[in-house]
């Protein structure tokens, strides 16, 4: 059976989510070693303590799940999460530039977080919300991100009305450079979805029933 755990970002961004939430998907990232959790910024201290000494990822969320608080918001969003121990940034693009074709404007937003988050040695995804988007829309993307060198680019934020699909995935890996991987998330919730994305080319899976999956 090949190893999934080590692919998957165990994830808890719902509005009610507490801290005893937030210890238990830390103990369950331990005991299946996952590669990385993803939780709310205010939680991202948290996580680095329930997690000390391990290699598990802390990943928060930037101008989630929207995308379209300002740049500047979204840097500081960003310095202050690398500030409280986050090793990886999930951050939204502003969507709504997109469909405005304002390509200037998302590289300028998106060159100006990979910095910022590089210069703290920790990798950014970019989510694009790929279900909002046309296959032209996502190949501009594509190229935008692979040029500003994330680390990945990423699929959804899971609160769109889709998530991940495998079409999408194979047109992204077609796209992308070797270099830049890609992270799926959103609607998935069994192993052969999970299994099935990883052969299509992602490198993550954003999960929230990571447990269920890996059993």
């Amino acid at each position: 059976m090949p190893d999934i755990a080590c692919h998957i970002d165990h994830t808890l961004l719902r509005p009610d989510s507490t801290r005893h939430d937030i210890d238990l998907l830390c103990q369950e990232a331990r005991q299946y070693h996952f590669a990385a959790v993803c939780v709310p910024p205010t939680y991202v201290k948290r996580a680095v303590q329930q997690l000390d000494q391990t290699d598990i990822a802390i990943a928060t969320v930037v101008g989630f799940p929207l995308g379209y608080t300002s740049r500047a918001a979204k840097r500081y969003e960003t310095s202050d999460a690398l500030a409280k121990g986050a090793t990886e940034i999930d951050m939204v693009i502003n969507i709504g530039a997109v469909k405005d074709r304002r390509w200037h404007f998302l590289q300028r937003e998106i060159r100006s977080l990979t910095a910022e988050t590089h210069r703290q040695k920790a990798l950014i995804k970019v989510i694009i919300e790929t279900a909002l988007l046309s296959p032209d829309e996502i190949v501009s993307l594509c190229d935008i991100c692979a040029y500003c060198h994330a680390d990945f680019v990423k699929t959804s934020t899971g609160f769109s009305h889709a998530g991940a699909d495998l079409s999408t995935v194979q047109l992204m890996r077609n796209v992308l450079p070797d270099s830049v991987r890609i992270k799926a998330a959103g609607g998935i919730r069994t192993r052969e979805f999970a299994l099935s994305l990883i052969n299509a080319g992602a490198d993550r899976l954003g999960c929230s029933q990571s447990v269920a999956i890996c059993q």
